[in-house]
């Protein structure tokens, strides 16, 4: 059984971050030891440590806690699991396509900035209606 901290350490979730998931029934919370304080079993970390992942790849909370509640090596749960991480990845296809848009305009109206002109087009376009 492990301290708050050295789940922290361990999971790499920071301290307040596992309190709040724990506040919001994100994770169950741990039991506590004969001085009061949380005591967190290895399987508690582990469940910490999947939803960093999760977070580090981009699911929302919700997803993590519902990838984190299909168990392993079941074939239903694999197809569960596989659906929402597709369903992920096209989102964030369309993000992708969204920020090399964004990124075109910013180039285009800064290329108009450089080339010398009086009326700042950027800041016009930024005001237009």
């Amino acid at each position: 059984m492990f301290a708050i901290g050295e789940a922290s350490k361990r999971s790499g979730v920071a301290i307040e971050t596992i309190r709040y998931y724990e506040r919001e029934g994100i994770v169950a919370k741990p039991a506590r030891g004969d001085n009061g304080r949380r005591a967190y079993s290895e399987k508690e970390i582990g469940h910490l440590r999947f939803i960093k992942r999760c977070r580090d790849l981009g699911f929302t909370i919700k997803d993590a806690q519902a990838l984190l509640s299909l168990g392993e090596q079941q074939d239903e749960n694999c197809k569960i699991a596989h659906d929402m991480s597709k369903a992920h990845l096209e989102s964030v296809r369309e993000k992708i396509e969204s920020l090399r848009q964004l990124e075109k305009a910013l180039e285009e109206l800064m290329g108009n900035c450089e080339s010398g002109n009086v009326q700042c087009p950027l800041l016009e376009s930024l005001h237009a209606d």
